[in-house]
């Protein structure tokens, strides 16, 4: 078989499907507290919506809690025959689906080779909520992180097949993955086997992560971890559970790459490299500042 070329280059993270044994219940959560709104719902899923009206988050029932799909934005003039096809040249079974969600025209569907199910986006319009929305109303789905057995191959493969490109590694079992000029939009770190790490969201700056602080307060979400800034991306993060025992980090202040040609991420003023270019990062304390995690996520940041 001859080497895979990149089928598409993926531009942004568009939404991500999540299996519950209480799809209400959560997605209660996602509206009350995250803040987004529901656009649809059938006899298998909710749809959720983010307050710019853009398809963020899809429930589905299932037996256990997880991650079942994720979805990113192609160029809308993308060759999807072509797509398909290099699918196939790198071993991976692929369909094209139409109209099978609001505010998506169009998307090719394909399964990795560990099992998760990608969903690539062409177009899309703006899908309103069917009621107010409140919490935080989040700025957008900001990255996916999942657990693999082999960081360095996924990684491979998120390279050579998606197109992604490595923005950092924590020594050499976290990984860290761009689409477009956010420093991370899939992140995968090592363990034994493929599950979701923890699902992020973007606020709009210092004043709303204190609105989410309170509003976590007053829900009876221990904050677990933060607020932090963190050495990888930067950014400023705070983590604590769904109602599914699921890691949600809600950032701001994310790193990015505005041009890929001069390969550094732009200048701040609390980067220990300049310029601040892709790296391994490893010893400690690798976060900028903040306190350490509570014993509910020393795993998850180690």
């Amino acid at each position: 078989m001859s080497k895979p070329q990149a089928i598409a280059r993926l531009t942004r993270l568009r939404h991500a499907t999540l299996a519950s044994v209480d799809p209400q219940r959560l997605a209660d959560y996602y509206r009350q507290v995250i803040g987004l709104g529901e656009i649809a719902r059938d006899k298998e899923r909710i749809h959720l919506t983010s307050e710019s009206e853009q398809l963020s988050l899809v429930i589905e029932a299932g037996e256990q809690p997880g991650l079942r799909r994720i979805a990113f934005e192609i160029a809308p003039d993308a060759d999807l025959a072509a797509m398909r096809r290099k699918l196939s040249e790198a071993g991976l079974r692929a369909e094209q689906r139409s109209d099978a969600l609001p505010g998506i025209a169009t998307a090719v569907v394909f399964t990795d080779p560990e099992g998760t199910e990608f969903e690539l986006v062409s177009g899309w319009t703006p899908t309103s909520a069917k009621e107010p929305i409140g919490g935080l109303s989040v700025t957008k789905l900001g990255h996916v992180a999942m657990c693999t057995p082999d960081p360095a191959a996924t990684a491979k493969f998120c390279e050579s097949v998606m197109g992604l490109r490595v923005s950092d590694w924590i020594e050499d079992r976290f990984v860290f993955l761009r689409s477009g000029h956010d420093h991370h939009t899939l992140n995968f770190a090592q363990a034994p086997e493929r599950r979701l790490h923890h699902i992020a969201f973007e606020l709009r700056g210092a004043a709303h992560m204190q609105q989410a602080c309170d509003l976590l307060a007053r829900s009876k979400h221990p904050v677990l971890w933060g607020p932090v800034r963190h050495g990888p991306g930067h950014n400023i993060a705070i983590y604590h559970r769904s109602p599914d025992g699921h890691l949600v980090e809600l950032f701001y202040d994310l790193d990015r790459m505005a041009d890929e040609e001069l390969g550094y991420f732009d200048p701040r003023p609390w980067h220990r490299d300049r310029p601040q270019r892709p790296k391994v990062w490893g010893g400690r304390p690798r976060d900028i500042w903040g306190m350490a995690p509570s014993p509910e996520c020393v795993e998850f940041a180690r």
